[in-house]
């Protein structure tokens, strides 16, 4: 309850849409009550000896008539404005987990499959839907019709409406032992949910290693075993279902059974009279009917309970990132970089970097090197505050990381990954995507620095040219140079270059190192690199073994040294 008071109180912008929704249902339920009254009375005129006369029949007719028109448009208004309510509220919820995710620090998603972060984000706040759109207006209409329907039958007969509340305690048990044992086998469900998206989100995106590999009927065989799990659960469940459904239905059933015993004794004695048996017999269809729907919503609640308790999960996921309280923006950035003792691990006690220091100041170049494994992306990633370090500090301008706001801070570095990810969009779209304001003569200024303009300008579209999903349309050097352009257009006096010419060949390397070494003067260039040509070029050399730095100095320098750098050179 505690789950569902939370989300509902999360819809709180749509309570107006839910209050119309309720005085729409109020109205059908107590227009569902007219029935019943105009069937005995009717029983009664036609039991009197003057019998019924055409007019009280024309006027018993439409009322009935007025009624049910009246009924269907109230129930039309409740279901339309509900499911208004509703979907809102899934499409915002829908957003609200997309924007937590965004706020979430790179270690949150170490262990995490994308499928299963797609799941909760999409399938799970959909079963929201039904909690505000149908259990929520249904619980509501049909207590409100019980309530109409006890206060109607104890007017008719006392005795007799008591003998109709007797299954009620055992079908409220039922409702709740039924809760208590399934809640479970949903909360499964959604979870192997996950589990399947999260597979097959890594097999659509690994299909050219698939096919590749030959690995096409190994794949099969996987995704037999989850989609026939998938299918176990959700059988498992539903035969649970299968069990409490009727079960429901016999005990309700028991009740018109003792009425019929007990009202067919009082009738014989002249206790009742005809028309009130009838009357009594239709409002106890209306009785047991909500009964039946209140134990259906008991299933539905915990379905949509399932997907809230996944979905509050991520909600109440903490960043290891987040910013000061007091946290101030950075202004007139120069681009003087400091690691002051920096040590970080990924997983506690297995120390990444270990008491790093170096500093890189405005319009130098540092390159990065060592062999794989030993933090040099590690370095790049505290730089752009993608994690806080462990012990030490990083500053920018002498101003601690930790003080700035993160906006700042990164719309003060540019970065080039060697996986380079490009949207499905243009070439345009893809350079000009780290900033506000541009025109075309600036995209393709940035295209010529980065040696793109030649192959995007032989283009059939040019830079209106659809990249598709991660560029693959593209060659690896191609994506390489668009999102080198894209740092360029940036201009940003930081610019991080993690193996940014490893897709390259020779020549369009030489190019790019060019571009580099002219915007290396008016800019702070951090480069991490395994080429020699790109690292020879650099300031200062910073030489990183086991997560510690062994060796700085110029390329003539440590090759004196006849150390790590010097080895790896020679190799």
């Amino acid at each position: 309850m505690k789950l569902a008071k939370r989300f509902i109180l999360m819809a709180k912008s749509h309570w107006g849409e839910l209050v119309v929704t309720v005085i729409a249902l109020i109205g059908g339920s107590a227009l569902s009550l007219v029935t019943p009254e105009v069937i005995r009375r009717m029983t009664a005129s036609l039991s009197s000896p003057d019998g019924i006369s055409a007019d009280i029949l024309l006027k018993f007719s439409l009322v009935l008539i007025c009624a049910y028109l009246l009924r269907g448009v109230l129930r039309f208004i409740a279901m339309y404005v509900s499911h208004i309510a509703a979907w809102n509220f899934v499409g915002e919820l829908t957003l609200k987990v997309y924007d937590k995710y965004q706020s979430l620090s790179m270690r949150y998603y170490q262990d995490k499959q994308t499928g299963q972060l797609m799941s909760r984000m999409v399938n799970d706040t959909r079963l929201l839907e039904v909690l505000i759109a149908h259990s929520l207006p249904d619980l509501i209409s049909n207590i409100l019709v019980i309530i109409g329907v006890t206060v109607m039958i104890f007017i008719i007969n006392p005795y007799l409406a008591l003998l109709t509340l007797v299954p009620v305690p055992l079908v409220l048990f039922a409702g709740s032992f039924f809760s208590k044992k399934v809640a479970p086998l949903f909360r499964i469900n959604q979870q192997v949910l996950g589990d399947l998206n999260g597979v097959l989100q890594d097999n659509l995106s690994g299909m050219k290693e698939i096919q590749a590999f030959g690995k096409e009927r190994y794949e099969h065989e996987k995704m037999l075993k989850n989609t026939k799990y998938y299918s176990f659960v959700n059988i498992r469940a539903n035969k649970a279902n299968a069990v409490f459904h009727p079960s429901v239905e016999f005990l309700t059933s028991l009740g018109t059974v003792i009425v019929v015993g007990a009202g067919g004794l009082l009738a014989m004695s002249g206790k009742i009279n005809t028309a009130d048996i009838v009357g009594f017999f239709v409002y106890l269809s209306l009785f047991y009917q909500p009964l039946a729907v209140l134990a259906r919503l008991v299933e539905d609640v915990q379905t949509a309970l399932a997907g809230a308790e996944r979905v509050a999960e991520v909600l109440d996921s903490e960043s290891e990132i987040e910013e000061s309280p007091n946290a101030y923006d950075l202004i007139g950035v120069e681009g003087n970089i400091a690691f002051e003792n920096v040590s970080f691990d990924y997983i506690n006690g297995e120390h990444v970097l270990n008491d790093i220091s170096f500093t890189a100041n405005k319009g130098e170049m540092i390159a990065l090197v060592g062999p794989t494994g030993v933090g040099k992306t590690t370095i790049v990633s505290l730089l752009e505050r993608f994690y806080d370090p462990l012990s030490g500090r990083i500053t920018l301008d002498g101003h601690d990381l930790r003080d700035l706001t993160l906006s700042s801070l990164r719309n003060n570095i540019s970065l080039v990954l060697q996986d380079v990810f490009l949207f499905n969009g243009t070439i345009e779209e893809n350079i000009a995507y780290g900033v506000e304001n541009y025109t075309r003569e600036s995209v393709i200024s940035a295209a010529k620095t980065a040696f793109a303009d030649e192959f995007i300008s032989k283009m059939p579209n040019g830079y209106d040219t659809v990249v598709g999903e991660r560029g693959i349309r593209l060659s690896g050097g191609q994506k390489q140079r668009i999102a080198i352009a894209r740092a360029v257009l940036r201009n940003t006096p930081v610019l991080i270059l993690d193996e940014a010419t490893s897709s390259v060949d020779t020549e369009t390397e030489s190019h790019i190192q060019e571009a580099i070494e002219n915007l290396a003067g008016s800019r702070t260039v951090i480069v991490i690199a395994h080429r020699l040509s790109t690292v020879m070029r650099a300031d200062n050399i910073v030489v990183l073994e086991k997560g510690k730095i062994v060796e700085t100095g110029k390329h003539s320098e440590l090759l004196t040294k006849n150390g790590l750098y010097a080895k790896m050179c020679s190799i």
